[in-house]
């Protein structure tokens, strides 16, 4: 694994929610114990996800507030675009993408679908789902 971990919205909605599998959950509170940040797309995401339950958005905002955020920059808004023209995935996963590789971190989503298609380019990416490291 990189010097640490970028965790995508994906990942810290279902570790939030409990929905992990016990196994996901130890993988998730690994990371939680190292090195760990989140990129402004997810605390956007996080914050703005629509919920009924208010406890869920009190445990949403602590989380974001005891996070590192990763902001963007040149060199994430260079990797954005590359991945982006390179992967056709939607612009907020490619800066999310761009932001785990500027920064040389692992990023923990469950996204596969958008995710893999960057490991080709230099994404380290792990799914605490599948358990898989790439």
């Amino acid at each position: 694994m990189g010097e640490g971990f970028l965790i995508d919205t994906s990942a810290v909605i279902k570790y939030l929610t409990e929905v992990f599998s016990d196994k996901a959950v130890a993988v998730m509170d690994k990371a939680l114990k190292s090195e760990y940040k989140i990129s402004f797309v997810t605390q956007i995401e996080l914050l703005v996800f629509k919920t009924t339950v208010y406890s869920d958005i009190q445990i949403r905002e602590q989380f974001v507030e005891a996070t590192d955020i990763v902001y963007v920059n040149k060199g994430v808004i260079d990797k954005a675009i590359y991945i982006r023209r390179e992967t056709n995935i939607q612009l907020p996963d490619a800066i999310i993408a761009a932001s785990a590789m500027h920064y040389e971190h692992t990023l923990i989503s469950t996204n596969d679908r958008d995710f893999v298609k960057v490991i080709p380019l230099g994404l380290k990416y792990l799914n605490p789902e599948k358990n898989i490291e790439e």
